[in-house]
Protein backbone atom coordinates (compact mmCIF):
# COMPACT_ATOMS: atom_id res chain seq x y z
CA UNK A 1 0.00 0.00 0.00
CA UNK A 2 1.26 3.63 -1.21
CA UNK A 3 -0.20 6.55 0.71
CA UNK A 4 0.30 10.51 -0.65
CA UNK A 5 0.54 13.10 2.43
CA UNK A 6 -0.05 16.66 0.81
CA UNK A 7 0.86 19.28 3.16
CA UNK A 8 3.20 21.83 4.15
CA UNK A 9 6.72 21.50 5.63
CA UNK A 10 6.91 23.43 8.98
CA UNK A 11 10.50 23.63 9.67
CA UNK A 12 10.26 24.03 13.09
CA UNK A 13 6.72 23.22 15.17
CA UNK A 14 5.70 19.32 15.05
CA UNK A 15 2.92 19.36 12.90
CA UNK A 16 1.60 18.70 8.99
CA UNK A 17 4.09 16.67 7.20
CA UNK A 18 6.41 16.20 10.03
CA UNK A 19 3.51 14.65 11.83
CA UNK A 20 1.93 12.96 9.05
CA UNK A 21 5.35 11.40 7.76
CA UNK A 22 6.49 9.61 11.04
CA UNK A 23 3.18 8.10 12.10
CA UNK A 24 2.20 6.82 8.50
CA UNK A 25 5.60 4.81 8.29
CA UNK A 26 5.51 3.81 11.66
CA UNK A 27 2.02 2.58 10.85
CA UNK A 28 4.01 0.10 8.35
CA UNK A 29 3.11 2.27 4.85
CA UNK A 30 5.17 4.20 2.54
CA UNK A 31 4.51 7.65 2.79
CA UNK A 32 5.34 9.70 -0.17
CA UNK A 33 4.56 13.59 0.34
CA UNK A 34 4.12 16.93 -1.50
CA UNK A 35 5.04 19.95 0.02
CA UNK A 36 2.18 22.64 -0.74
CA UNK A 37 4.56 25.43 1.58
CA UNK A 38 7.97 25.71 3.08
CA UNK A 39 7.76 27.83 6.92
CA UNK A 40 10.31 28.27 8.83
CA UNK A 41 7.66 27.31 11.88
CA UNK A 42 4.32 27.37 11.69
CA UNK A 43 1.77 30.07 12.09
CA UNK A 44 0.11 29.25 15.45
CA UNK A 45 2.02 31.20 18.36
CA UNK A 46 5.02 32.25 16.45
CA UNK A 47 6.00 35.94 14.53
CA UNK A 48 8.49 36.39 12.28
CA UNK A 49 8.07 33.41 10.57
CA UNK A 50 9.24 32.72 6.34
CA UNK A 51 6.65 31.29 4.11
CA UNK A 52 7.44 30.17 0.02
CA UNK A 53 4.09 29.51 -1.74
CA UNK A 54 5.31 26.33 -3.52
CA UNK A 55 2.52 26.33 -6.22
CA UNK A 56 4.70 26.77 -9.24
CA UNK A 57 6.98 23.78 -8.15
CA UNK A 58 4.33 20.87 -8.46
CA UNK A 59 3.12 21.01 -11.94
CA UNK A 60 6.85 19.70 -12.88
CA UNK A 61 6.54 17.36 -9.66
CA UNK A 62 3.14 15.45 -10.83
CA UNK A 63 4.60 15.49 -14.35
CA UNK A 64 7.67 13.27 -13.18
CA UNK A 65 5.45 11.48 -11.22
CA UNK A 66 3.19 10.52 -13.96
CA UNK A 67 5.67 9.20 -16.07
CA UNK A 68 6.96 6.86 -13.09
CA UNK A 69 3.34 5.11 -13.39
CA UNK A 70 2.42 6.30 -9.44
CA UNK A 71 -1.19 5.40 -7.96
CA UNK A 72 -1.94 5.95 -4.23
CA UNK A 73 -4.29 3.78 -2.13
CA UNK A 74 -5.11 6.71 0.40
CA UNK A 75 -4.62 10.42 -0.52
CA UNK A 76 -4.67 12.92 2.50
CA UNK A 77 -4.44 16.19 1.43
CA UNK A 78 -4.12 19.24 4.42
CA UNK A 79 -2.54 23.06 4.77
CA UNK A 80 -2.96 24.38 1.00
CA UNK A 81 -0.21 27.39 0.40
CA UNK A 82 -2.40 29.41 -1.71
CA UNK A 83 -6.01 29.04 -3.25
CA UNK A 84 -4.90 28.03 -6.61
CA UNK A 85 -3.50 24.09 -4.82
CA UNK A 86 -7.42 23.45 -4.17
CA UNK A 87 -7.62 22.75 -7.78
CA UNK A 88 -4.49 21.02 -8.24
CA UNK A 89 -5.29 18.63 -5.15
CA UNK A 90 -8.75 17.83 -7.30
CA UNK A 91 -6.74 16.98 -9.94
CA UNK A 92 -4.15 14.80 -8.17
CA UNK A 93 -7.47 12.63 -6.97
CA UNK A 94 -8.47 12.02 -10.13
CA UNK A 95 -4.60 11.46 -11.91
CA UNK A 96 -3.30 9.40 -8.92
CA UNK A 97 -5.69 7.64 -6.78
CA UNK A 98 -6.60 3.69 -7.45
CA UNK A 99 -10.28 2.91 -8.37
CA UNK A 100 -11.41 1.76 -5.10
CA UNK A 101 -8.84 4.29 -3.32
CA UNK A 102 -9.45 6.94 -0.25
CA UNK A 103 -9.21 10.35 -0.90
CA UNK A 104 -9.24 12.20 2.73
CA UNK A 105 -8.88 15.89 3.12
CA UNK A 106 -7.97 17.71 6.37
CA UNK A 107 -9.37 21.12 5.75
CA UNK A 108 -7.13 23.29 7.75
CA UNK A 109 -8.48 26.61 7.82
CA UNK A 110 -8.32 27.80 11.16
CA UNK A 111 -8.69 27.63 15.04
CA UNK A 112 -10.78 29.08 18.17
CA UNK A 113 -13.14 30.78 15.82
CA UNK A 114 -10.58 32.12 13.50
CA UNK A 115 -8.97 31.55 9.90
CA UNK A 116 -5.06 30.99 10.16
CA UNK A 117 -2.87 33.34 8.14
CA UNK A 118 -3.03 33.75 4.67
CA UNK A 119 -6.88 32.49 4.15
CA UNK A 120 -9.79 34.19 3.81
CA UNK A 121 -13.84 33.47 2.41
CA UNK A 122 -12.81 32.95 -0.78
CA UNK A 123 -10.56 30.24 0.03
CA UNK A 124 -13.10 28.71 2.34
CA UNK A 125 -15.51 28.56 -0.49
CA UNK A 126 -12.94 26.89 -2.41
CA UNK A 127 -12.26 24.09 0.68
CA UNK A 128 -16.21 23.65 0.70
CA UNK A 129 -15.83 21.80 -3.35
CA UNK A 130 -12.47 19.94 -2.38
CA UNK A 131 -14.23 18.68 0.75
CA UNK A 132 -17.21 17.58 -1.84
CA UNK A 133 -15.14 15.36 -3.59
CA UNK A 134 -13.52 13.91 -0.57
CA UNK A 135 -14.17 10.08 0.88
CA UNK A 136 -13.57 11.59 4.14
CA UNK A 137 -13.29 14.88 6.15
CA UNK A 138 -11.44 15.28 9.20
CA UNK A 139 -12.02 19.07 10.63
CA UNK A 140 -11.86 20.65 13.71
CA UNK A 141 -14.23 22.58 15.23
CA UNK A 142 -13.89 25.98 13.66
CA UNK A 143 -13.45 24.35 10.68
CA UNK A 144 -16.39 22.42 10.71
CA UNK A 145 -18.16 25.91 11.39
CA UNK A 146 -16.17 27.88 8.75
CA UNK A 147 -17.36 25.16 6.54
CA UNK A 148 -21.27 24.81 6.76
CA UNK A 149 -21.39 28.74 7.62
CA UNK A 150 -22.38 28.22 11.64
CA UNK A 151 -21.43 31.07 13.85
CA UNK A 152 -18.46 29.56 15.44
CA UNK A 153 -19.25 28.61 19.70
CA UNK A 154 -17.19 26.55 21.34
CA UNK A 155 -20.48 24.85 22.75
CA UNK A 156 -21.76 24.66 19.70
CA UNK A 157 -24.73 22.16 19.00
CA UNK A 158 -21.84 19.82 17.47
CA UNK A 159 -24.52 17.00 16.15
CA UNK A 160 -25.90 19.59 14.29
CA UNK A 161 -22.89 20.75 12.22
CA UNK A 162 -21.64 17.20 11.89
CA UNK A 163 -25.30 16.60 9.91
CA UNK A 164 -24.94 19.97 8.14
CA UNK A 165 -21.15 18.76 7.14
CA UNK A 166 -22.37 15.68 5.89
CA UNK A 167 -23.87 17.65 3.24
CA UNK A 168 -20.43 18.12 1.96
CA UNK A 169 -19.27 15.01 2.39
CA UNK A 170 -20.99 11.62 3.56
CA UNK A 171 -18.25 10.65 6.30
CA UNK A 172 -17.28 13.18 8.66
CA UNK A 173 -15.23 13.85 12.09
CA UNK A 174 -15.21 16.81 13.83
CA UNK A 175 -12.26 17.18 16.87
CA UNK A 176 -12.06 19.11 19.02
CA UNK A 177 -15.49 19.28 20.68
CA UNK A 178 -15.54 20.06 24.42
CA UNK A 179 -17.74 18.69 26.81
CA UNK A 180 -16.91 19.60 30.67
CA UNK A 181 -13.93 17.32 31.27
CA UNK A 182 -13.69 15.54 28.06
CA UNK A 183 -12.68 16.53 24.41
CA UNK A 184 -15.01 14.26 21.63
CA UNK A 185 -14.93 13.81 18.13
CA UNK A 186 -18.14 13.84 16.50
CA UNK A 187 -18.56 11.47 13.90
CA UNK A 188 -20.04 9.47 10.93
CA UNK A 189 -19.47 5.85 10.47
CA UNK A 190 -19.91 3.55 7.57
CA UNK A 191 -23.60 3.63 7.95
CA UNK A 192 -24.41 6.97 7.63
CA UNK A 193 -25.19 7.05 11.93
CA UNK A 194 -23.86 10.23 13.86
CA UNK A 195 -21.88 8.95 16.98
CA UNK A 196 -19.38 10.17 19.31
CA UNK A 197 -16.34 9.28 21.31
CA UNK A 198 -14.66 10.97 24.06
CA UNK A 199 -11.58 11.16 25.63
CA UNK A 200 -10.46 12.86 29.38
CA UNK A 201 -10.26 16.50 28.23
CA UNK A 202 -6.78 17.80 29.12
CA UNK A 203 -6.28 21.54 30.58
CA UNK A 204 -4.02 23.68 28.22
CA UNK A 205 -3.58 24.75 24.42
CA UNK A 206 -1.92 22.08 21.79
CA UNK A 207 -0.41 22.88 18.36
CA UNK A 208 -0.42 20.23 16.19
CA UNK A 209 -2.83 17.73 17.80
CA UNK A 210 -5.06 17.97 14.62
CA UNK A 211 -2.03 16.34 12.70
CA UNK A 212 -1.48 14.08 14.97
CA UNK A 213 -4.79 12.68 14.85
CA UNK A 214 -4.77 12.88 10.97
CA UNK A 215 -2.07 11.09 10.59
CA UNK A 216 -3.17 8.38 13.24
CA UNK A 217 -6.50 8.13 11.14
CA UNK A 218 -4.72 7.29 8.16
CA UNK A 219 -2.49 4.78 9.46
CA UNK A 220 -5.28 3.25 11.15
CA UNK A 221 -7.52 3.03 7.99
CA UNK A 222 -4.94 1.32 6.00
CA UNK A 223 -4.41 -1.11 8.21
CA UNK A 224 -8.26 -2.10 7.70
CA UNK A 225 -9.65 -0.57 10.54
CA UNK A 226 -13.30 0.79 10.59
CA UNK A 227 -13.92 4.21 10.85
CA UNK A 228 -15.15 3.92 14.20
CA UNK A 229 -12.02 2.01 15.34
CA UNK A 230 -10.13 4.29 13.29
CA UNK A 231 -11.82 7.22 15.45
CA UNK A 232 -11.00 5.60 18.92
CA UNK A 233 -7.66 4.64 17.91
CA UNK A 234 -6.92 8.14 16.59
CA UNK A 235 -8.15 10.16 19.59
CA UNK A 236 -6.34 7.57 22.23
CA UNK A 237 -3.22 8.30 20.31
CA UNK A 238 -3.33 12.22 20.28
CA UNK A 239 -4.75 12.37 23.61
CA UNK A 240 -1.96 10.24 24.84
CA UNK A 241 0.80 12.55 23.01
CA UNK A 242 -0.99 15.44 24.39
CA UNK A 243 -0.80 13.65 28.40
CA UNK A 244 2.97 13.54 27.45
CA UNK A 245 3.66 16.89 26.08
CA UNK A 246 1.68 18.33 29.57
CA UNK A 247 3.68 15.67 31.66
CA UNK A 248 7.23 17.09 29.60
CA UNK A 249 6.18 20.81 30.70
CA UNK A 250 7.09 21.44 26.71
CA UNK A 251 6.56 24.68 25.14
CA UNK A 252 3.44 24.08 23.62
CA UNK A 253 3.61 25.82 19.88
CA UNK A 254 6.86 23.31 19.47
CA UNK A 255 4.27 20.48 18.61
CA UNK A 256 2.85 17.15 20.78
CA UNK A 257 5.46 15.02 21.91
CA UNK A 258 3.89 11.92 20.15
CA UNK A 259 6.89 9.52 19.48
CA UNK A 260 7.14 7.68 22.92
CA UNK A 261 3.53 7.07 22.76
CA UNK A 262 3.78 4.96 19.36
CA UNK A 263 4.51 2.20 20.70
CA UNK A 264 0.99 2.17 22.16
CA UNK A 265 -0.57 3.21 18.91
CA UNK A 266 1.13 0.41 16.91
CA UNK A 267 -0.23 -2.01 19.60
CA UNK A 268 -3.76 -0.42 19.37
CA UNK A 269 -3.36 -0.80 15.31
CA UNK A 270 -2.97 -4.78 16.43
CA UNK A 271 0.70 -4.98 15.50
CA UNK A 272 3.27 -6.37 17.85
Amino acid sequence: MRILAINDISCVGKCSLTVALPIISAAGYTCDILPTAILSTHTGGFTGYTFRDLSEDIPSVLNHWKSLGLEYDIIISGYLGSVEQVEMVKEIKGAFLKRGGTMIVDPVLGDNGKLYAHFDENFVNEMKGLCRVADVIVPNLTEACFLTDTPYRPDAEFQSVLEKLNGLCPHASITGCEEGASSTVYYTDETGALRRYSTEKVQGQFHGAGDVYAGAFVGALANGLSLEDAVRVSADFTKQAIEQTAKDKTEARYGLNFESKLFGYLKALGKR
